[in-house]
């Protein structure tokens, strides 16, 4: 038997490659450079060049671009008036920020369960967990694959729901043929170094609806307005402006703006890269009894943020930790998404305990994300397959 780098053999690759990066090539520098050299860096033409573009890409009618997802979580939770003593229910499985954006409004996050086959949030779970103090729920497109938009639209239709999704991974995706981003109440982007489309940071909400669109505008910039009809002392001075609400400097900057502009051009090469990737993975690992390859349901065409190997560890002599580290010997470097939000010793503080997700706990400690990006070659995919069995034929009962 081959032995592991772990243990002393020779890794698969000499390089490390990791499960993420960006790809930024020269018509993405010179854009930069280009709005660089402008007479604007901030504030300026590319912001508002970009939410047309996001408009176009996602059919949503209007988007406002922030400084970063979290940023665009935090507001949208304050456009839907999030606050003491309302519930909003939350993926389980997600970065920290998707129910975070509830706590900044000093709401309370309540975390539902996913489904074992796509691991996004469980409709059935969601309907468990509603209250007479439920207003919202935040649903994540975990790996980018699309949440139940029929299920959760009728469960958010019922109760007077607002229904905010957390599309991070998701720009690209469709469900049933609709880009993410025109069908939730609000929709939040990010544009992180290893997401699909990136501007260093950055993020955007879109939405379908002006009163929230008017509300999103007003909190990026401090609460500032400029807008005479909305002021309590109006004047036609043009030096004056005034703060009508407590808003926050969310904003993004020109040069992020046309850095992503840039992006969002190549999102059709971006995605059809991930989709070849993702047929690449299923066919090598869906041949692997100890491995669960992630379903997708039917209304979903996704282009994939994240892969993720689910491991069937009673099949394996090696705990979920050992596999991980021989992983990351052979030089094909994991990562695990998520822990379960609630179990973040902060949370933990906050009174949340484990045993609430079954589902949701049971997959963190069987999962874990291998290399996906748009400039992974053939090659480096192989690697990826090849130290993924290996490490599978050393711990195989």
């Amino acid at each position: 038997m081959e032995q592991l780098a772990i243990f002393g053999g020779t890794p698969v690759r000499e390089t490390p490659i990791y499960y993420g990066r960006q790809c930024i090539e020269q018509d993405d520098i010179d854009a930069v450079v280009e709005t660089l050299k402008s007479d604007l860096i901030t504030c300026g033409p590319r912001v508002a060049a970009l939410e047309r573009q996001l408009c176009e890409v996602t059919h949503a009618k209007y988007a406002v671009v922030v400084a970063n997802g979290t940023a665009a979580l935090h507001l949208a939770a304050m456009a839907a008036g999030i606050g003491p003593g309302d519930e909003v229910i939350v993926s389980s499985i997600t970065f920290a920020a998707s129910a975070n954006c509830v706590l900044y409004c000093n709401g309370t996050p309540v975390f539902a369960d996913i489904d074992n086959d796509t691991y996004n949030i469980s409709p059935a779970s969601v309907r468990e967990h509603i209250t007479s103090r439920t207003k919202a729920i935040v649903a994540v497109d975990f790996t980018g694959q699309a949440v139940d938009h029929e299920a959760l639209g009728a469960i958010c239709r019922e109760h007077g729901l607002l229904f905010i999704e957390d599309a991070a991974h998701a720009i690209g995706t469709t469900y049933n043929g609709t880009p993410i981003g025109s069908l939730a109440d609000m929709t939040c982007f990010s544009f992180h170094p290893v997401k699909t489309v990136t501007g260093g940071e950055g993020g955007a909400i879109t939405t379908n609806n002006e009163e929230l669109y008017r509300k999103l505008l007003l909190l990026r910039t401090h609460g500032i307005t400029r807008n005479q009809s909305e002021m309590k002392h109006p004047t036609d001075a043009l030096w004056y402006n005034e703060q009508i609400t407590l808003g926050y400097n969310y904003r993004m900057t020109d040069f992020q703006a046309a850095l992503i502009s840039s992006q969002l051009k190549k999102l059709p090469k971006f995605s059809a890269r991930r989709k070849e990737l993702v047929r690449k993975y299923d066919e090598a690992f869906s041949a692997i009894p100890e491995i669960q390859v992630q379903k997708e349901i039917p209304a979903s065409d996704t282009t994939r943020h994240l892969y993720i190997l689910r491991l069937h560890m009673d099949m394996l002599t090696c705990t979920h930790r050992e596999f991980f580290d021989a992983l990351y010997a052979e030089r094909t470097c994991p990562q695990v998404h998520y822990l379960p939000v609630y179990l973040h010793s902060y949370y933990e503080s906050l009174g949340y305990r484990k045993g609430l997700c079954p589902n949701a706990e049971k997959y963190y400690e069987e999962s874990m994300s291998i290399p996906m990006y748009y400039s992974l070659t053939d090659a480096d995919a192989e690697d990826v397959i090849h130290a993924v069995k290996k490490v599978i034929d050393y711990y195989r009962k």
